[in-house]
C-alpha cells in the first residue's frame, strides 16, 4: 500500500503561499485585541446590562487598506471625565458622559438584540478635539451593528467596523 505525500512545489508558488500565510498570521495578531473569545456572548439581551456602568477604554478604527487595525486616541474629558455609559435599573434607558456633555438614549429590543435610539445630549462647549470625539462617539452609539459581552468587557462593533471597547465599572464610583 502506498501512502501519498504532499510535497509543495518550489519556486514562486511556494513563496506566494508563504507570504500569504505570514500576512494572514500578521492580520490575526493585529486583530487579537479586537476579536472576542469564543465564550463571549454576542447580542445579549438588554436585561443583562441593567444597573451597570461601562467606561470606554479603547477605540479601534476600521482596518486600513493594509489590514492594519489602529487605535484612536481617547483623551480624558474636561475635568478628567471619561466616556461612560450607564444602563438604568429598568432596562429602558442608557445615560452617560462623553467627557464633556451628558447624553441619554432609549433602549429598544427585538429578536436580534437591542439598539439605542432617541439619543439626546447636552450642548456645552468643549475643545474642538473633544467635540469631534463626542460627535463620533454618539454616531457610533446610534449606528453600531453588534454588541458582544465577555464578563466585564463590552464591545460595540459599528457598521463602519470600528470597535468601542468598554470595561465594567462599579456603579458606586463617579
Amino acid at each position: 500500500m502506498r501512502i501519498a505525500t504532499f510535497r509543495p512545489s518550489k519556486g514562486p508558488i511556494k513563496r506566494f503561499f508563504l507570504i500569504l500565510s505570514f500576512l494572514g498570521l500578521g492580520f490575526l495578531t493585529a486583530c487579537a485585541n479586537v476579536i472576542p473569545p469564543c465564550t463571549a456572548k454576542t447580542s445579549p439581551p438588554s436585561s443583562e446590562f441593567r444597573n451597570t456602568k461601562w467606561e470606554l477604554v479603547r477605540w479601534n478604527l476600521a482596518p486600513n487598506s493594509k489590514g492594519e487595525v489602529r487605535a484612536r486616541q481617547i483623551p480624558q474629558g474636561d475635568n478628567s471625565n471619561p466616556i461612560q455609559i450607564t444602563f438604568d435599573a429598568n432596562g429602558e434607558r442608557v445615560s452617560g458622559s462623553t467627557g464633556c456633555n451628558r447624553f441619554t438614549a432609549r433602549i429598544t429590543e427585538d429578536a436580534r438584540g437591542f439598539t439605542l435610539d432617541q439619543i439626546a445630549s447636552t450642548k456645552m462647549a468643549c475643545t474642538p478635539q473633544r467635540m469631534e470625539l463626542e460627535n463620533d462617539f454618539l454616531y457610533e452609539l446610534n449606528d453600531y451593528r453588534s454588541i458582544v459581552r465577555n464578563g466585564d468587557q463590552l464591545l460595540m462593533i459599528g457598521a463602519d467596523r470600528e470597535v468601542l471597547s468598554f470595561i465594567q465599572k462599579s456603579n458606586s464610583s463617579k
